[in-house]
C-alpha cells in the first residue's frame, strides 16, 4: 500500500513533540518532511505531550488514535517514551522499571490492531538518569522483541554523540537543538524505511 494512503500516530513525550528544536521539526518532522519531499506524503499527527510517563501515555492513547481513525486509510502508531519514567522526584523514580514495562506491555495490547514502532528512549545529561534510561531502553528492545515488535535503539549513539551530547548541556540538560534531533532522525529513517516497506532489511537494531 502506498505511503500517501496512510496516517502515523506518533505517541510519546516531549521528544516525540520535538522541543528544543528552533526549526519546530523534531525527528518527527523530518521523517513527514522526508515522506513528502520524496512524492510519498503521509497524513502525521503528532501527540507528544512534555513530561508525560508511561503511565500517562497508557491512560491517553487509546481515546487518541481512535479519534483520528479514518475509513479511508490505516492507521499506524510510533510510539516512544521512557526518559519521564526514570526521572527521580523524591528520591524515586515517577514510573518504576517493572511498571514502566508492565504500561508498554498494556499500551501494546491497547493498540493491538495496528502496525507499531516503538523508539526507544533518548540519552539525557545526567550520568546517573542515563544509566536507568539504559537499562529500561534495553527492556523494552526485550519486550517488543518478543512480541516481535520493531524497536529503535537510539540510546547507546547518542549517548556518546558529541552533536547531541552538547547541544543537550547547552540546553536544558535533556533536550537538543535542530542538529540533536537531526542525530535522531538518522537513526530512526533506516528502520522506519524498512517498517514502511519503502527499502529491503538491513543491519539495523529492529527487533
Amino acid at each position: 500500500m502506498s505511503p500517501a494512503a496512510q496516517q502515523i500516530c506518533f505517541v510519546g513525550d516531549s521528544f516525540v513533540a520535538g522541543i528544543g528544536d528552533e526549526t519546530a521539526l523534531g525527528w518527527i518532522g523530518r521523517l513527514t518532511k522526508r515522506q513528502a519531499t520524496e512524492g510519498k506524503p503521509i497524513t502525521a499527527y503528532n501527540l507528544g505531550i512534555r513530561g508525560n510517563t508511561s503511565a500517562q501515555i497508557l491512560d491517553r492513547i487509546g481515546a487518541e488514535i481512535d479519534q483520528r481513525r479514518s475509513p479511508l486509510r490505516p492507521t499506524r502508531v510510533v510510539l516512544s517514551m521512557g526518559v519521564n519514567d526514570t526521572t527521580y522526584v523524591d528520591g524515586v523514580p515517577r514510573i518504576l522499571p517493572d511498571d514502566s514495562c508492565a504500561n508498554l506491555g498494556r499500551i501494546l495490547e491497547t493498540i493491538s490492531g495496528d502496525s507499531v514502532l516503538v523508539v526507544g528512549p533518548p540519552a539525557v545529561s545526567e550520568d546517573a538518569q542515563n544509566a536507568r534510561i539504559a537499562e529500561l531502553s534495553n527492556r523494552f528492545l526485550a519486550l517488543c522483541r518478543a512480541r516481535g515488535v520493531p524497536y529503535v535503539e537510539v540510546f547507546s549513539v547518542l549517548e556518546r554523540h558529541p552533536v547531541w551530547r552538547q547541544q543537550v548541556l547547552e540546553g536544558d540538560g535533556a533536550h537538543p537543538r535542530s542538529q540533536g534531533y537531526q542525530a535522531m532522525y538518522e537513526l530512526v529513517a533506516p528502520v522506519w524505511d524498512r517498517w514502511m516497506g519503502l527499502s529491503p532489511s538491513g543491519g539495523e537494531k529492529f527487533a
